[in-house]
């Protein structure tokens, strides 16, 4: 056997058992939601018949399927735009090399370190209609079908601004002083010199931050769970909450189907903006 031969057997054996993992934690659930979604198990969940492919069809171009889509994605138009908007105006103001500014680092990435429950939990004390302190703000009012779903998106935006900052400001960081330097020699402004400059060389930083917003926003679910439990009148009710709701026996096929769609939209979803943002994307050299 070749040196070249062995190397290439070497490299294939390192990734069996990764690829054991991958197949036993992905391929298998997913050929078994492939499985459920073509079956319908009856209300006791003891004898299942074949449904076939036309339940796809029946689920994915269903009322609920479609309403689930429409309040998820505008569930990410609230937090997505929002939250890269507030993580990039805080990263900016921090880059800073000021006495006692870690101090104003370390309180900017202090959510990174909360869970989604203890973030909900926050919100529900804040918006609360009976006993929240900001009960008031109509404009993010949990009791409204109309603006509920504004007050769950803001507590995911201030849960994920921790990690957008961090991301953002290490991305400035990593941009080289003289860059800065040379711009301001050219008669850039520091407004023409971020945007011009430094939104250009932090832009890769941008594009991975949207693309895992987006997958964050698509999965919601414990916030809409913990504040208004998918109400008022199913308002907030997200594509993984009516999957989530769908585990009596009989509606599990449905579930499976509908968890499938929300799969293939998060995967036409990420590549699209692969496609789109890396035309935009300045890859430094």
């Amino acid at each position: 056997m070749t040196r070249r031969a062995r190397e290439a057997l070497l490299g294939y054996a390192l990734l069996v058992p990764s690829a054991i993992v991958f197949a036993w934690f992905f391929f298998y659930p997913l050929y078994r939601l492939f499985v459920m979604g073509l079956h319908q198990q009856n209300r006791t969940g003891t004898a299942e018949r074949w449904v076939g492919w036309s339940h796809f069809g029946d689920v994915l171009g269903g009322e609920q399927f479609r309403e689930g889509v429409r309040i998820t994605g505008t569930y990410v138009l609230y937090t997505v735009p929002l939250g890269l908007v507030l993580g990039v105006l805080l990263a900016v103001a921090a880059n800073r090399r000021l006495k006692g500014i870690k101090v104003f680092q370390m309180i900017f990435s202090s959510t990174i370190a909360s869970s989604v429950a203890v973030a909900s939990v926050i919100f529900v004390v804040l918006l609360n209609p009976q006993i929240g302190y900001f009960a008031s703000v109509k404009m993010f009012s949990l009791s409204d079908p109309d603006t509920a779903l504004r007050g769950v998106a803001l507590s995911s935006v201030w849960q994920n601004l921790g990690l957008t900052f961090v991301i953002v400001l290490a991305g400035l960081q990593a941009v080289p002083d003289e860059v800065d330097e040379a711009a301001t020699l050219d008669g850039y402004g520091p407004v023409r010199r971020f945007f011009r400059v430094t939104l250009p060389l932090i832009s890769p930083t941008l594009m991975f931050l949207a693309v895992v917003l987006v997958i964050f926003a698509l999965q919601a679910f414990a916030q809409a769970d913990i504040l208004t439990q998918g109400g008022p009148l199913g308002s907030t009710e997200t594509l993984v909450w009516k999957i989530f709701n769908s585990q009596q026996p009989v509606d599990q096929g449905t579930g499976a189907v509908m968890a499938i769609g929300l799969f293939g939209i998060t995967l036409v979803v990420s590549l699209a903006q692969f496609l789109i943002l890396d035309r935009r994307v300045h890859y430094g050299n």
